[in-house]
């Protein structure tokens, strides 16, 4: 069995999204005209974190929505 590994504790985590968030302000010259899409299913969650994190930097809260790329994949085939 394979041996676990930790890459990431919760306060680096929270440092990443924390750097990730300023970075978004920053390349935005702030929150104004803003908003986050996540990728279904996992992406949505990141961005719900980083509206959380932008909220507590900004004081603004910046609208988030999600998208399904699953007919796009092209990992999937499809049985005949």
């Amino acid at each position: 069995m394979p041996e676990e590994v930790v890459v990431m504790d919760e306060a680096a985590i929270k440092r990443a999204l924390t750097r990730v968030s300023y970075e978004i302000i920053e390349r935005n010259k702030g929150t104004k005209d803003l908003a986050l899409v996540g990728i279904k299913t996992r992406g949505i969650f990141l961005a719900n974190r980083l509206q959380a994190r932008i909220k507590e930097i900004e004081d603004v809260t910046i609208p988030v929505g999600d998208v399904d790329i699953t007919l796009y994949r092209d990992d999937l085939s499809f049985k005949k």
